[in-house]
């Protein structure tokens, strides 16, 4: 008798800075991003939301619920304390950085951003840092 083979359900843990209703869109887009690569919640993939609610005191706690939950993966969507209550929660788990918050090598999040090292990656602004470098490579890639 061949039984049939279970798909492993992979977990992310999605932690964030806001509260349900203000992070609504961009969990919506994350969620639609990975369908279209083929992740389809409920069959494949399982999210466990945790939200700070703009309260620091939070963080830490709903990081480290994520951890005893042992997910395959957390996303956060803020800045450098979300990051670092992240970080001081885990050094196995990966963390994805969504974006915001300072020079994630100046705040210790990552070796470079060319070698993030740990456990740490993923998008950040970096809006008045790369500003020259953009430019830089806009002249060069159209030059006039």
């Amino acid at each position: 008798m061949v039984k049939a083979q279970q798909k492993k359900v992979h977990r992310i843990g999605y932690l964030s800075v806001r509260d349900p209703a203000v992070e609504s869109s961009r969990a919506a887009a994350i969620r639609s991003a990975l369908r279209e690569l083929g992740y389809i919640e409920g069959q494949n993939i399982a999210f466990e939301y945790r939200y700070g609610e703009g309260k620091r005191e939070r963080f830490a706690e709903i990081a480290a619920d994520l951890v005893r939950l042992n997910v395959d993966v957390i996303i956060v969507a803020g800045g450098d304390a979300m990051v670092r209550a992240a970080m001081n929660a885990t050094k196995i788990i990966p963390i994805i950085m969504s974006g915001g918050g300072a020079d994630p090598v100046t705040t210790g999040a990552i070796q470079s951003l060319s070698s993030p090292g740990g456990n740490v990656t993923g998008l950040t602004n970096l809006t008045g840092e790369l500003g020259g470098k953009r430019l830089e490579l806009s002249k060069k890639s159209f030059p006039l």
